[in-house]
């Protein structure tokens, strides 16, 4: 599938500031599933001085700082992508859980396995995960199972949880959004000993004809990917939408939490209260030949 992103972040503030540093992870990954055409970041006022680099997960990140007044601050990433995610192998095919959590203490993949500050071990969250996965069942049904289980079990409803929400929270009140949910799976993997990382990106903002439109569409978007063992690797699951991801999602970043995927954050020196406005659209696109 190949899809056509506009993401439009604007801060407006009630006084000018004077100066701003901002870390931007808002380029999307180019992957072997993944093919980026495309990729640019309009970014007013003009920055004074821009980098990129790749951080510690293999991100690409952008740092802009501005030395000058603005009350207004906006950046619009556009990109032009290709996905097309294989399907996952069949459940039975893939390793008892036990035997991948073994696995993983001696595989790069153990970094994802610790708890993290937003999705640390919290006994509520594992033993609500453990219940997905009996003595020797394969990982990927345990896994597809927790994953409609959040589905089913968690109400998804904006605006009452936010960044720095936690997953004990989350948990009690059953209701959130894709972060809560993804906070939520990635706890109760790592309380077995499995390793898994959160995603970034969107999900596409229109479904096709016929389809089901998937929550999380307007906005920035958040998933699970998790380990399968060294034979299968990784596998993309969207709890909030109860679909292994294929090709609706565009990857942005991944990370522990959140907090290490954050699209934009920063510091910045005056501006008092400010509004904020996010704008994405993700869509179909005919061919990776920019327009």
């Amino acid at each position: 599938m190949i899809f056509r992103l506009r993401h439009v972040t604007t801060y407006a503030y009630a006084h000018p500031v004077d100066l701003a540093a901002h870390l931007l992870l808002l380029t999307p990954r180019a992957l072997p599933q993944q093919s980026v055409a495309r990729a640019t970041l309009a970014i007013t006022p003009t920055p004074t001085h821009v980098t990129e680099a790749t951080d510690h997960f293999g991100n690409r990140a952008t740092r802009v700082f501005i030395d000058r007044p603005h009350a207004r601050f906006e950046v619009v990433a556009e990109a032009l992508v290709g996905v097309l995610f294989p399907p996952p192998p069949p459940a039975a095919a893939t390793l008892p859980w036990e035997a991948v959590a073994a696995a993983a203490r001696a595989s790069e993949a153990a970094e994802f396995a610790f708890p993290s500050p937003l999705a640390p071990v919290v006994l509520a969250a594992t033993g609500y995960a453990a219940a997905s996965f009996p003595p020797g069942r394969p990982v990927l049904a345990g896994l597809v199972e927790l994953m409609a289980r959040i589905r089913a079990d968690f109400t998804y409803r904006p605006g009452v949880t936010g960044p720095n929400t936690q997953v004990a929270e989350v948990l009690e009140t059953r209701t959130g959004v894709c972060q809560d949910y993804a906070h939520v799976m990635i706890s109760g993997l790592r309380g077995l000993g499995l390793p898994a990382r959160y995603v970034s990106g969107y999900v596409r903002t229109r479904p096709p004809p016929g389809g089901t439109a998937r929550r999380g569409a307007d906005q920035s978007h958040a998933w699970v990917e998790a380990w399968l063992g060294p034979g299968h690797g990784w596998v993309g699951l969207d709890p909030t939408n109860d679909v292994v991801v294929r090709d609706e999602h565009v990857v942005l970043a991944w990370g522990r939490d959140f907090a290490d995927v954050s699209p934009l954050r920063g510091v910045i020196l005056g501006g008092g209260e400010h509004g904020l406005r996010v704008g994405v659209d993700l869509e179909e696109a005919e061919s990776l030949l920019p327009a």
